[in-house]
């Protein structure tokens, strides 16, 4: 009995670990336009895309001005407001009532 808990335990520890995953990557590939402070400007297409890095970002090969770089990165929420509750339906009531 005892070990049929441990296993239960173990199960249940691993599907939590499993549901609760890291928020999704993307990648973005392009020449770097410009390096100020903590952002790396890269262009993608016709768009220039400003990334933020920190001391914990990993940097492999020489960044500077004109690199190909691929750079692999999540969206983060830095606030959320939120509003209340959502607005309730605007729908018409579906209509009853007795044939008479």
């Amino acid at each position: 009995m005892k070990k049929a808990l441990i296993v239960v335990l173990a199960l249940s520890l691993l599907s939590v670990s499993l549901w609760a995953a890291d928020p999704k990557t993307y990648q973005v590939t392009g020449p770097v336009l410009e390096i100020k402070g903590d952002v790396i400007v890269v262009q993608k297409g016709t768009d220039k895309w400003e990334i933020a890095k920190d001391a914990a970002t990993k940097i492999t090969g020489d960044l500077k001005v004109g690199s190909k770089v691929t750079i692999e990165y999540t969206m983060t929420a830095k606030t959320i407001e939120a509003k209340g509750e959502a607005a309730a339906s605007k729908t018409a009531p579906a209509k009853t009532g007795t044939k008479g």
